[in-house]
């Protein structure tokens, strides 16, 4: 697999090769697996090669700011993008692996066109998605399309967690998006658990039992 790159040119190039030898490209992330509430965000892009996104890169070394005007050139210019959301209680039956997986395969299998081949974050391959593919290690990184997928998945998932911080403002979910920090199991003592803290998550703390 190719070295870890930084610049959009560079992760445009990994993919031209990619589709070069297997046609329509898709790029898959997500976002939200640690989180103590909350849905994880899966994400699938296939991006038009003839329009490409200047800046895409890991939604992680962006600003909010310019995830947010990476997120609306995306959707406009992209041939097709999915975001599926998959929320707590799902996360509590299956775990957040497979979770996350089911997402990951109900996101790809909603592309119009679908796509001859799938690239992957990380290195599990999720079993349902039908087309052939492949994991990268730090995709993010290397792909244009899966750097894509990984702005889709963070916004989408930001966007969520800000609104719920609207209707349940004790949380200040606005702040830690969900994360387990110490300010939010303080949070949680004082106030309790809602339905949309993910339990699995919690037990361990004794918080659900």
């Amino acid at each position: 697999m190719a070295s870890r790159k930084t610049d959009s040119t560079a992760l445009y190039a990994f993919d031209e090769e990619l589709r070069t030898r297997h046609g329509t490209l898709c790029g898959v992330d997500e976002a939200g697996r640690g989180p103590l509430c909350g849905p994880v965000c899966c994400a699938a892009v296939i991006l038009d090669p003839a329009h490409p996104v200047e800046g895409v890169n890991d939604s992680k070394k962006l600003s909010a700011k310019r995830r947010e005007e990476l997120y609306e050139e995306i959707t406009q210019k992209a041939l097709a993008w999915k975001v599926i959301f998959v929320p707590s209680e799902e996360i509590d039956e299956k775990n957040i692996l497979w979770a996350t997986m089911d997402g990951m395969a109900q996101a790809v299998a909603a592309l119009e066109p679908a796509p001859d081949y799938v690239i992957v974050d990380g290195n599990r391959y999720p079993p349902a998605v039908s087309q052939p593919g492949e994991t990268v290690v730090k995709g993010d990184a290397n792909s244009a399309s899966i750097a894509a997928a990984s702005i889709l998945a963070k916004v989408s998932r930001d966007r969520y967690m800000l609104e719920l911080d609207r209707q349940y403002p004790q949380y200040q979910l606005a702040k830690h998006k969900g994360y387990p920090t110490k300010l939010h199991y303080e949070l949680i003592a004082q106030y309790g658990i809602q339905p949309f803290y993910r339990r699995s998550f919690l037990k361990k703390q004794g918080y659900w039992h």
